[in-house]
């Protein structure tokens, strides 16, 4: 098979502008992929599974993955103009002076949510391939173009991911969740996700679940003993 530079060369030829990126991968596995721009994406998927030499005609796993945002601390030169007092006769006096300060400020780079694809080839015999497509942010811009049209296995499988994680893919047959129900409002694969604490079904007996249970129990019982004086 191809190594992903020769797979990176062949894209760029036959789809202008693909804008493939390749990422490596440094464990021993060396498993590198090819993160495709979201726009270019169907056109590049098509073409990887029509190429003749490729024909990587079976998607086998499609996942996502959440990338929060990112803290960073910066030591940067401040200038402060500060007052300082002046040695004199008579009454006190100060003096404005300029002090060069170093502080620490917080950088804040924002996150975003990754679909991930191997792809194999029944014809050829080989594989994988890994595609990566980011989203721009994991809050409002959480679209990605659906490869289902091009890998029909993908069907399900977006369609877990966009339960899970949140990511919208554009153009898919029949998004909807897949393992929560339809009024849940949260993506639980999230790495910020809480889990509730008003369980519908009888708690377990780890101390943890049992716990939070018997807390939410005792704050509904205060709520409604409120409102009984009310």
């Amino acid at each position: 098979m191809k190594t992903v530079e020769e797979i990176k060369a062949a894209i760029e030829a036959a789809v202008p502008g693909a804008g493939v990126e390749i990422v490596s991968n440094p464990s021993p596995s060396a498993q590198h992929s090819l993160r495709l721009a979201p726009g270019q994406a169907f056109a590049v998927a098509k073409f990887l599974r029509d190429d003749a030499d490729l024909a990587l005609d079976f998607l086998s796993n499609a996942t996502g993955i959440d990338w929060p945002d990112k803290e960073f601390g910066e030591k940067v030169q401040v200038t402060h103009r500060i007052s300082k007092p002046v040695d004199g006769p008579g009454r006190k006096k100060t003096q404005i002076v300029e002090e060069v300060v170093e502080e620490t400020r917080i950088r804040v780079e924002p996150g975003w949510l990754e679909a991930v694809y191997h792809l194999y080839s029944v014809a050829k015999r080989h594989g994988p391939v890994v595609l990566r497509m980011r989203t721009i942010n994991r809050t409002d811009q959480v679209e990605l173009p659906s490869l289902t049209p091009i890998w029909r296995s993908a069907e399900f499988q977006e369609r877990e991911i966009f339960d899970l994680y949140g990511i919208v893919f554009t153009g898919h047959p029949d998004l909807r969740r897949l393992l929560m129900w339809d009024e849940f409002k949260d993506h639980p694969m999230r790495r910020d996700y809480r889990e509730p604490d008003d369980f519908e079904y009888e708690p377990t007996a780890h101390d943890d679940v049992l716990n939070r249970t018997l807390e939410h129990h005792a704050a509904i019982a205060g709520q409604e003993e409120a409102g009984a004086g009310e």
